[in-house]
């Protein structure tokens, strides 16, 4: 499903008519360090990009791929969980920038950073780590209330409450201290790896019908699990009506069935085939060098 059907960004002529304006009271003044993202691609001016069910944008790191994801999310007013790179001049720049639609764009519609991604593994961390506390507090006020005798302070850690428990379960067998924390607790979140919480981040973020912008989400995914997340983005193009653009330099990613991919370290930038992409020759060649390792 093609929701997003072209992008122009500003060409060189609009930037330098933007600064030559008389009355543009930003370019006058000199309080700024950047003009951010003015001149990123003034010497490899890009095309107008055409998107099909999967849009690649692949290139080495500071190319500019994720300005790119970031300045089509600004302008199509995309949903976003992670702050980004931006600086006064980012929205001057967004009003620059043209689009075609082939259909209106879902309200369903986001973009998903590896920013994102990481404050979504933090954030199940603070929790578990809040509920942990909570579950300590809880402990030693079961310990208060049902021995008196005891004195909570002693117990350093969970083995010794434990050892504890033991003893306390055979002297109170009416209310035990399971029951206790069921009552005044909240289980903690599913621990799971980095990876596999990200995994499960796309996997509960990507709905059906819907465009999806997803910056380098290989971040925090071993190589299963990028061919899982692949094997999903083309599912979901498939059978649930979803579009997808990507930025990345995974070569699972760049395999993706179908996509067309823009190199953007190229002047111009230019669709290549995924095996023509120097980041995928450097593992291909790599491996070829040590084949002699695996046999």
């Amino acid at each position: 499903m093609v929701y997003l059907q072209s992008f122009q960004m500003p060409t060189r002529e609009d930037e330098e008519n933007y600064f030559s304006k008389p009355d543009n009271f930003k370019v006058k003044r000199t309080c700024y360090t950047t003009k951010y993202p003015f001149g990123l691609f003034r010497y490899r001016e890009l095309p107008e990009f055409y998107f099909t069910d999967i849009t690649v944008f692949c290139g080495n790191n500071g190319s500019g791929k994720s300005s790119i994801l970031n300045v089509i999310a600004e302008k199509l007013s995309l949903e976003r969980t992670a702050p980004y790179n931006r600086s006064d001049f980012f929205e001057d720049y967004v009003e620059l920038c043209e689009y075609q639609l082939d259909r209106s764009i879902p309200k369903e519609s986001k973009i998903i950073t590896s920013d994102g991604v990481f404050e979504k593994v933090l954030d199940i961390r603070r929790i578990n780590d809040g509920i942990d506390r909570k579950r300590s507090d809880l402990i030693e006020e079961y310990i208060a209330e049902n021995s008196p005798n005891a004195e909570p302070n002693q117990l350093r850690g969970f083995d010794d409450y434990d050892r504890w428990k033991r003893v306390s379960d055979m002297r109170n067998k009416n209310r035990s201290q399971s029951r206790f924390l069921k009552e005044h607790l909240m289980r903690n979140i599913q621990e799971r790896s980095n990876g596999e919480s990200a995994l499960s981040y796309f996997v509960d973020s990507i709905q059906e019908n819907a465009l999806y912008l997803l910056d380098e989400p290989e971040n925090s995914l071993s190589p299963q699990n990028q061919l899982q997340l692949k094997y999903f983005i083309e599912d979901s193009v498939r059978n649930f009506g979803c579009q997808f653009v990507i930025s990345t330099h995974s070569p699972f990613l760049l395999s993706l069935q179908g996509a067309t991919i823009y190199n953007i370290d190229e002047t111009p930038p230019a669709e290549k085939k995924w095996t023509e992409l120097d980041c995928v020759k450097v593992y291909h060649d790599f491996f070829l060098e040590q084949s002699d390792q695996f046999r």
